[in-house]
């Protein structure tokens, strides 16, 4: 099997146990192949957390769940030194960070102090305790999950740490017909767990086929005239005047170079993906909004009128010209 084909078959595999969510399953594997993280914002029980865990069962590497609480300290997650009294030495323990795939559960329970611990190992793939720095490993995704029902106690994530972020996917409830599947998903998995039945041997993915093919995802054709795009749709987030007065005032900031670059990656992914050896706009299109709306700061007279950040890219889809 080629490498695009051991993804593709993470990919198949990820659908058939998550029902209803297929932009949910895309992301993740764009975020795996683009080497960035994802927000995953949805109600609860739509299967985010169940989503990370297929994926690390389908791969190879560590996984670990972190509930998000308001005591939680920045030592429970990055770990901390531990005095040993038979050596009279301190010794570090390492935190949940230190696994390739990590859960933030509802991230923006924890306080800010904790939230600056994440977004250390975010950025800079390493973990600061006392004057010593750890580093993490080259495989390390987070995937942060948001519940936007209940927002009493919560700590909104500062700008700086949406930008971290290598896309922001909402999910919703899935429809009727998907919901026909995921019951009977779910009523086969408990009477095979009541009978005890054994478990089938899967063929992990190996973090080397994951690095390669995030070689060949940066290896993808893209003109010069689909490079221009990309850049012109972030430029119009910061200097929307050139596009209409009124894109002018719904728009405080725009977005930053990592935003270009979280573009230009996942488009590449996007297409990768779909088998082609070339990045068209059809490309930075469909990944457009998952990698913006984080990073776009809507104005109050905006959100007075009933527009959002989505509503937004989708007038900058329709102003800025296509290749």
């Amino acid at each position: 099997m080629t490498t695009r084909d051991n993804i593709t078959a993470l990919q198949t595999a990820l659908k058939d146990q998550i029902i209803g969510q297929p932009d949910l399953v895309n992301a993740l594997i764009i975020a795996l192949l683009a080497d960035g993280h994802l927000l995953v914002e949805g109600a609860p029980g739509l299967a985010k957390t169940k989503a990370i865990k297929t994926l690390a069962d389908n791969m190879e590497g560590d996984f670990q769940r972190i509930q998000f609480t308001p005591d939680l300290l920045p030592a429970d997650i990055t770990g901390s030194e531990i005095y040993r009294a038979e050596t009279g030495e301190f010794v570090f323990q390492k935190g949940p960070l230190f696994n390739n795939l990590v859960l933030a559960d509802e991230i923006n329970r924890a306080p800010a102090k904790v939230q600056s611990a994440l977004l250390e190992a975010m950025a800079e793939r390493q973990v600061s305790v006392a004057s010593t720095t750890y580093q993490l490993d080259d495989l390390f995704l987070v995937m942060a999950t948001q519940n936007p029902i209940e927002q009493e106690g919560t700590y909104p994530l500062p700008e700086a740490q949406l930008d971290r972020f290598l896309m922001h996917v909402r999910i919703d409830y899935p429809d009727a017909e998907a919901e026909t599947k995921i019951l009977r998903l779910a009523r086969g998995e408990a009477q095979a767990e009541q009978g005890k039945a054994d478990q089938k041997t899967i063929d992990k993915l190996s973090a080397k086929s994951i690095f390669d093919a995030r070689q060949e995802v940066l290896a993808m054709h893209l003109s010069d005239r689909v490079e221009e795009y990309i850049v012109q749709l972030i430029m119009a987030t910061r200097k929307p005047e050139g596009y209409g007065d009124d894109l002018a005032s719904w728009l405080e900031f725009g977005a930053s170079p990592r935003g270009t670059i979280a573009l230009d990656r996942c488009a590449r992914a996007h297409a990768w993906l779909a088998g082609r050896d070339y990045v068209s706009p059809d490309d930075v299109q469909a990944v457009l909004h998952s990698v913006l709306r984080h990073r776009l700061i809507v104005s109050f007279d905006a959100e007075a009128s009933g527009m959002n950040a989505d509503r937004i890219i989708n007038e900058l889809i329709l102003r800025v010209p296509v290749p």
